[in-house]
């Protein structure tokens, strides 16, 4: 059995829509799958918008606490599957995503998570700029092979992300410990926030409670990413707060490649790196160089962070 769960906040309507359109046609009989949305405490009143008549165990339950990971955390807990699937409201499964799940998971007793490929479906037509960063719109492609992977010495980077990730509920029993108790550090999205370090914290775990992570080229999704996405403003922001999460995100759990700074040399390695990456030249350069700061950031606040 499989629990489709579906973070939102807010959604826009006609993208939801596409996303339960795409379940509504999955291959897998609907006796063997549930779906819960989880609303993470939405005002635009969006459930009584949307049609989820056409499956027998389908809901939508509410976590006021906001935050992506609070949400995904709902659902989990609500799931009544030991396989869940996680899908944004702006995911596009492909028809055979959820029966191919089962078979992958059937097939392979030591596998925790898994996840494969999202290809970009762009709501404009001007898209070379995200195009170049398509990496930080959680849009990938690891080629036609399998992938697997027990290594916990470094973060894999066949490591499936949030966005169509499928696991085990008994794999991540650790993860969930963690939180409720208090010691970890959410670092997902959270209203205008983009950081989104909540996809490696839940793979780490399950990684670390002995499970093998597989990438999987037949799992496939769009991504609906929409005309302010592929914006400069939008995609520096996002690599900054990437960035700063993902630093954050190594050094808690002692993988980071690098050292700590002083937060007072914030300034100058700033403008050095502006100079470095010529900043001022194109947007390319300003995203880049957005990056490099979001990096800075996390180096110099880790253990601001870490005592609070």
């Amino acid at each position: 059995m499989i629990s489709v769960i579906i973070p939102t906040y807010n959604p826009d309507l006609k993208r939801l829509h596409q996303v339960l359109t795409a379940l509504a046609e999955q291959t897998l009989e609907l006796n063997f799958w549930e779906i819960i949305v989880i609303d993470n405490n939405s005002t635009s009143g969006f459930e009584s918008l949307i049609d989820l008549s056409w499956h027998p165990r389908a809901r939508v339950v509410t976590e006021v606490e906001p935050g992506l990971s609070y949400a995904r955390l709902k659902g989990i807990a609500m799931a009544s599957s030991a396989i869940i699937v996680m899908v944004d409201d702006d995911n596009i499964l492909k028809r055979d995503y959820l029966q191919r799940v089962l078979q992958i998971f059937n097939s392979n007793p030591s596998l925790g998570a898994i996840g494969g490929k999202i290809t970009p479906m762009f709501e404009g037509s001007n898209n070379q700029l995200a195009l170049m960063f398509e990496n930080l719109l959680a849009v990938r492609d690891l080629g036609e092979d399998i992938q697997i992977c027990t290594n916990n010495e470094s973060y894999p980077s066949i490591a499936p992300v949030g966005a169509g990730m499928a696991f085990r509920k008994s794999s991540i029993c650790t993860y969930v410990s963690k939180i409720v108790a208090g010691k970890n550090i959410i670092s997902d999205r959270k209203g205008n926030s983009l950081s989104s370090s909540g996809d490696n914290e839940m793979v780490w775990e399950i990684i670390n409670s002995g499970w093998a992570i597989g990438y999987f080229p037949e799992l496939q999704l769009q991504h609906i990413i929409p005309e302010v996405r592929t914006k400069k403003e939008y995609l520096a922001k996002l690599n900054f707060q990437i960035q700063e999460s993902w630093v954050l995100f190594l050094l808690k759990h002692n993988i980071c490649p690098w050292k700590t700074i002083l937060p007072l040399s914030l300034p100058f390695r700033k403008l050095k790196s502006w100079i470095k990456c010529r900043a001022w030249k194109n947007e390319v350069n300003y995203i880049k160089w957005q990056g490099t700061c979001g990096t800075f950031n996390g180096l110099a606040n880790f253990k601001k962070i870490e005592t609070t």
